[in-house]
């Protein structure tokens, strides 16, 4: 057939071309030039066959290759590929051919290139329309999810603001209404004081659990860096938790890990919140007389701190939910208030308030189990990744201003001393 034969005299030095126009590199315009070699393959099937559909599978090929960020913004697309493929014929075909065979040529492949383009158009067209169907799949269901947030959050949060609430009411009433003598009057006065002071604690504790949660959403959580050892924050969490521990028959096995002993640079105040978070977190889902287990090791750059316990575990699809806002689990009309009995319910704050203090110390914090049963008891085991710094992120800036820092600092003491 003589337009493939015109075909074939131009295609070497065609192929060139495009290449040198859209490939920067040698090892770059290597890998194009079997792509593009493989186009021509089809095209010079599709014009000794006159069907355009021979292009359809190198077409689909290059837009499936697009990255997922090019397929976002509609970026990459194959029209200037095409475009370049087209004008490049023009130009070979001009310099090789002469005018009549050139006009054959192109009127041969023009159909072709017409098809690439409105294949290749349909072909970015669905793909791009997949994607915002996707994202909009995504925006539903983040939006029905905050939903539930929002109503779990009203509920729990009515409870658990109700409770404290209560205590401080009933205890307060009774102070009123005692008639005693006076022993017995302070007495019953110091159980009632008690039971208030432990309300205004609670009560505490949640606003300032609801303020954490706000700094970290709005990227305002400061750190105060300061040289740390995790025994000493381990040490004091297990000295903290060891009523409970033998109120409940619970173990606590805090192993001398790789890093237990190192010294890093972090936020101690913070770190210890995270800490505590996790550990009461595994003691409440612990049984009675179960187990928990603090482990670690060094990776590059990092220190890793494991809490494993034997508690009744967390289901795969909620292994990311826990670390949402009010991601709590099980029925919120069922909601039971407690910081460390079994199973004891709160606003759903301390993991995701761990995983902020966590990812602004730059680590990174996630969790593993088997599933969720009470029965079985098959445990969780939740990673800690803490950075492995050995000066300050800010001493490079402070050393800038040391002869300022040196007079604020002189000044702070001379307060304290006073004071």
């Amino acid at each position: 057939m003589r337009v493939v034969e015109l075909f074939d005299r131009v295609r070497e030095r065609w192929g060139e071309r495009v290449a040198y126009r859209l490939a920067r590199g040698e090892r770059v315009r290597e890998i194009f030039r079997d792509e593009l070699e493989h186009y021509f393959d089809l095209m010079r099937q599709a014009i000794s066959s006159g069907d355009p559909a021979w292009l359809n599978d190198v077409l689909e090929q290059w837009t499936e290759a697009r990255t997922q960020s090019e397929r976002e913004q509609r970026e990459a697309s194959l029209f200037p590929i095409l475009g370049h493929i087209m004008l490049s014929l023009n130009h070979v075909a001009r310099e090789i051919l002469n005018p009549e065979d050139a006009l054959d040529l192109m009127d041969a492949v023009l159909p072709l290139h017409a098809h690439a383009l409105q294949y290749s158009s349909q072909l970015e067209t669905d793909i791009y329309v997949h994607h915002i169907s996707g994202e909009l799949e995504k925006a539903r269901s983040t939006l029905e999810r905050l939903d539930r947030s929002k109503s779990d959050f009203i509920s729990v949060a009515a409870h658990e603001l109700r409770t404290p609430l209560t205590l401080i009411e009933g205890y307060a009433s009774m102070l009123g209404d005692i008639h005693l003598n006076e022993a017995q009057k302070m007495a019953q006065a110091e159980i009632m004081l008690h039971g208030i002071g432990s309300g205004v604690q609670r009560l505490r504790e949640i606003i300032e659990d609801m303020i954490d949660v706000s700094l970290i959403d709005n990227d305002m959580l400061k750190l105060n860096f300061q040289p740390v050892w995790l025994n000493q924050l381990l040490g004091i969490a297990h000295h903290e938790i060891s009523a409970v521990l033998a109120e409940r028959d619970l173990t606590l096995d805090i192993q001398d890990f790789p890093g237990y002993n190192e010294m890093i640079f972090a936020d101690p105040e913070r770190l210890y919140q995270a800490l505590w978070n996790i550990l009461s977190n595994a003691v409440k889902y612990t049984p009675n007389q179960g187990k928990i287990t603090i482990s670690g090791r060094i990776l590059s750059g990092f220190i890793e701190v494991t809490i494993t316990d034997t508690g009744i575990g967390i289901n795969p699809d909620d292994q990311e939910r826990i670390f949402e806002k009010f991601g709590r689990l099980g029925n919120v009309a069922l909601h039971s208030s407690g910081k460390t009995k079994f199973k004891g319910g709160g606003p759903g704050l301390g993991l995701p308030i761990t995983k902020g203090i966590v990812e602004t110390h730059g680590g990174a914090i996630w969790v593993e189990s088997d599933g969720y049963d009470e029965t079985i008891c098959p445990g969780s085991k939740f990673h800690i990744l803490l950075p492995i710094r050995k000066e300050s992120p800010d001493e490079k800036l402070s050393k800038l201003f040391e002869p300022l820092g040196e007079q604020r600092q002189t000044k702070r003491w001379n307060q304290r001393r006073k004071s």
